[in-house]
């Protein structure tokens, strides 16, 4: 008798826009000039708590987030930098991320990131492609 065997391949969809911001100022004071630029409302929610190595204690990540009401877009603007660890360790020269879930026209998220580059405390906003991060995982939540 032979068996069939057939191999289920799983891949993650990550369906959002990655913006990596490098900044010295605190969470806070970032996400106000964001707010104040941008005319978002960033509102702080609980942080991210991530168990990032094995046998460690869960890491804590800064968390905010704003909804564009009328086209469902979730904006999400988190930490890098946890007292522990990193969110995505091989990105450690980037401060904060922006992740922008569902969908953004093209020429919004280019205003965005302009808007972005041009706070003076903003040393450098760039999209980045999720599917080239090697700690992709870390950013689905």
């Amino acid at each position: 008798m032979i068996l069939s065997r057939k191999n289920l391949k799983f891949e993650i969809d990550f369906d959002f826009v990655l913006i990596a911001l490098t900044t010295s100022l605190k969470d806070y004071r970032i996400c106000y000039l964001i707010n104040k630029s941008l005319n978002f409302n960033f509102v702080k929610v609980e942080d991210l708590e991530l168990e990032i190595g094995a046998n460690q204690s869960p890491v804590l990540f800064s968390n905010y987030l704003y909804s564009w009401e009328n086209t469902e877009t979730d904006f999400i603007f988190i930490a890098n930098k946890g007292y522990e660890g990193y969110l995505v360790p091989e990105m450690r020269e980037a401060d904060y991320f922006m992740i922008i879930k569902n969908y953004i026209d093209e020429s919004d998220l280019e205003t965005i990131i302009s808007s972005l580059n041009k706070i003076p405390e903003v040393v450098a906003a760039v999209k980045i492609d999720p599917k080239k991060v090697k700690s992709r995982e870390n950013l689905l939540f």
